[in-house]
């Protein structure tokens, strides 16, 4: 069947008019844009083309919810990009109509929803906006899931609870003052730390700042960033640090750097966010 055939056909079965089911497929088209290969064969579309007919079928009956169950997995990358466009127009072409989009890609995710539900295991762990989810990640799985790299995660242990002030030493040697609620953080207990490498920040020798430091393993170079793979002691897992791309830093290379104490997040031993504010940093 053509393009129009293929969106039709669900009216016709349905028994509509010839012309009511000809001004909705028209219609569809034109928000599809592809009002000008309604005459066409599916083997003359390319993939994004296809996706779109079959979002058409659904579209020329009006429905108030749709529900893509990852609809551009089997699409390449640059095809999953432009594909990925035409869903978000589409959505800003009929505000009133819910979209319930089942995906893996948390790029999708981000770039796509107004409200974001990170499933594991069939329950839900976190459901909020995409900022939300990315500023304020509710444990460990959301904190690592969302991000690209994904967030660095420091092991450590509280060593002091006065009050509403908690002491939480690292495995790489670094401690933490922080404000915690009564109940939570107790003495002796794990926490992990997280802190993403898009909010690290190189420290200057000599300077003021609290600093980790640590060795450079690896330097990708990706343009307008690099990702710096730094080794920090006690610590077996490559720590990761994103930097402007114009940064010279080398290979083996001993470096400092620190965050912004509100960019550090911390969780509990059952790794949910302990839901407190980090007061300082010392080595």
């Amino acid at each position: 069947m053509t393009v129009y055939e293929n969106m039709a056909f669900g009216l016709r079965i349905a028994g509509m008019s010839k012309a009511e089911i000809d001004e909705r497929v028209r219609k569809a088209a034109e928000i599809l844009q592809l009002d000008k290969y309604l005459q066409r064969l599916p083997k003359a579309l390319s993939g994004g083309q296809r996706q779109r007919v079959a979002i058409g079928r659904a579209i020329v009956r009006n429905p108030r919810v749709f529900l893509f169950d990852e609809p551009l997995s089997n699409l390449d990358a640059a095809l999953r990009v432009a594909t990925r466009i035409e869903i978000a127009k589409l959505k800003q072409s009929m505000p009133d109509v819910t979209m319930i989009y089942v995906t893996h890609d948390q790029v999708e995710a981000m770039t796509l929803a107004d409200r974001i539900v990170v499933f594991k295991d069939g329950g839900i762990e976190q459901l909020g906006t995409p900022t939300d989810l990315y500023r304020k990640p509710a444990n460990l799985f959301v904190a690592q899931f969302i991000g690209s790299p994904a967030m660095n995660i420091l092991k450590g242990t509280v060593v002091e609870r006065n009050g509403t002030s908690a002491r939480c030493r690292l495995d790489c040697g670094i401690t933490l003052d922080v404000a915690a609620e009564p109940g939570r953080l107790s003495k002796g207990e794990a926490v992990s730390i997280g802190i993403r490498p898009e909010n690290m920040r190189i420290a200057q020798d000599g300077g003021t700042d609290p600093a980790f430091t640590g060795t450079v393993d690896l330097v990708e170079h990706l343009g307008e960033v690099q990702i710096l793979y730094v080794d920090l002691p006690g610590v077996s897992e490559k720590f990761l640090v994103k930097v402007d791309g114009e940064s010279s830093v080398a290979r083996s290379q001993s470096i400092h750097f620190t965050a912004r104490r509100r960019d550090i997040h911390v969780f509990d031993a059952a790794g949910k966010a302990a839901s407190c504010e980090v007061k300082r940093i010392s080595q």
